[in-house]
C-alpha cells in the first residue's frame, strides 16, 4: 500500500557473521559447562550453591570475554576485594541487613580504588555479612573459585577461537566488492 513501509524481520544469523555467532554459542556452552562444574563442586564440598558467588561472573566472562570487568584482574581481584570488605565489616559490626547494604556499597568503592571493578562480585559482601561467614570463605570458595573460573574461561575461549580459526576457510584470491 502506498505510504506504508514494511518491517523486515532479520534472522539472527543475518545480524552476526558466522565466526562471531560460533564464538557466542561456544561461550554459552562454556557457561553451561562452568555452571555445571560449579554445581558439582558445591555438592562435593558440601557447600550450599547459594553461598558460591560465581554464577553471574560465569555469564560475564563466558558471554563477554573482552569486557573490562571480565578480565582476570577484575574477576579475581573483584571477588577477593569484595569478600575481604564484607569480612572486615561483618567482623567489626556484626551481621545484619543494613550492615550488608553498607558492605556492598563499600565493596564498590574498594573495587574502584583497586581497579578491580567486577560487578558480579558485589554479591560477595552481601553473602558474607548475611551469613556471618568465617575468614576461610576468602580462600575457599572465593580465591580458589575465582582463579579456577579465570583459568577455565581462558582455556575455553582459547580452544573456541582456535577451532573457529581452523574451520574458517582462507581466501587466496581477491574478490571485488559487489
Amino acid at each position: 500500500m502506498p505510504g506504508q513501509t514494511s518491517a523486515r524481520v532479520l534472522h539472527p544469523c543475518a545480524v552476526m557473521d558466522r565466526k562471531l555467532l560460533t564464538l557466542v554459542i561456544a561461550g554459552a556452552l562454556g557457561a553451561a559447562a562452568a555452571i555445571g562444574l560449579m554445581e558439582a563442586a558445591s555438592r562435593y564440598a558440601s557447600m550450599p550453591l547459594v553461598l558460591i558467588p560465581f554464577a553471574t561472573s560465569i555469564v560475564l566472562v563466558m558471554g563477554s570475554p573482552e569486557a573490562g570487568p571480565a578480565q582476570p584482574r577484575a574477576l579475581i581481584g573483584g571477588h577477593l576485594v569484595s569478600t575481604l570488605v564484607g569480612l572486615v565489616i561483618v567482623k567489626t559490626l556484626g551481621p545484619g541487613p543494613w550492615v550488608a547494604a553498607f558492605a556492598v556499597g563499600a565493596s564498590i568503592v574498594a573495587m574502584h580504588l583497586t581497579r578491580t571493578f567486577h560487578p558480579p562480585a558485589g554479591i560477595d559482601p552481601l553473602i558474607v555479612v548475611l551469613n556471618d561467614l568465617p575468614w576461610t570463605f576468602l580462600l575457599m570458595p572465593v580465591a580458589v573459585g575465582a582463579l579456577a573460573l579465570a583459568l577455565f574461561a581462558y582455556a575455553w575461549h582459547w580452544g573456541a577461537r582456535t577451532l573457529v580459526q581452523r574451520a574458517t576457510p582462507v581466501r587466496t584470491e581477491r574478490v571485488p566488492p559487489p
